[in-house]
């Protein structure tokens, strides 16, 4: 329970403190080892990861440019503002059978609110971030339910987020910002 308040307290949404690791607490996890540089992706507690943990008050220093930072090994979307972490959250891409390809995109157009997917009949987005001119059905988008933002890829290919933290996003994020994709799952 230790390490998923640090967590929290940290950023990284464990999910419920109750000293169990779920997938969520595992997705917490790699989100940490990504942005201190350390190796294992998605696996599960280990003695240097829990002295990591409890030893990491200090933010990071973060050596990249801002923009948006989608890890698909972890599922996790890093907002980089001004050379810092400001949000880690939670995400889903593609289930197996889709497709949320690699790359770096930048964000070239914005649809506010609720729309209807234009490759999916039946799909509804909220507050939509389209990123890939070379696949212009790809966003980063709210669902209809936050439960459809699985801790493992689930979608067909956009990147789920969260609401309200969506709309956050959104406002914040110009045309123009990089979206960088990376990562297995």
């Amino acid at each position: 329970m230790q390490v998923e308040r640090e967590l929290s307290a940290l950023g990284y949404s464990p999910g419920t403190t109750d000293g169990a690791v779920t997938s969520r607490t595992l997705q917490a996890l790699c989100a940490w080892r990504y942005v201190h540089g350390l190796s294992g992706g998605r696996t599960g507690l280990t003695a240097g990861v829990v002295a990591s943990v409890l030893a990491g008050s200090a933010a990071p220093v973060v050596a990249r440019p801002d923009g948006l930072y989608v890890d698909k090994t972890c599922q996790v979307l890093f907002q980089v503002v001004h050379h810092d972490y400001k949000r880690i959250v939670r995400v889903s891409t593609a289930a197996p059978g889709y497709n949320t390809p690699n790359g770096t995109g930048h964000v070239w157009q914005k649809i506010a609110g609720w729309h209807e997917s234009s490759l999916y009949p039946g799909a509804y987005m909220y507050d939509s971030l389209y990123f890939r001119t070379d696949h212009p059905g790809i966003a980063l988008h709210g669902s209809e339910s936050n439960s459809l933002v699985r801790s493992y890829p689930a979608s067909h290919g956009c990147v789920r987020v969260w609401r309200p933290t969506i709309a956050t996003i959104f406002a914040e994020t110009p045309i123009g910002t990089p979206v960088h994709v990376f990562g297995s799952y």
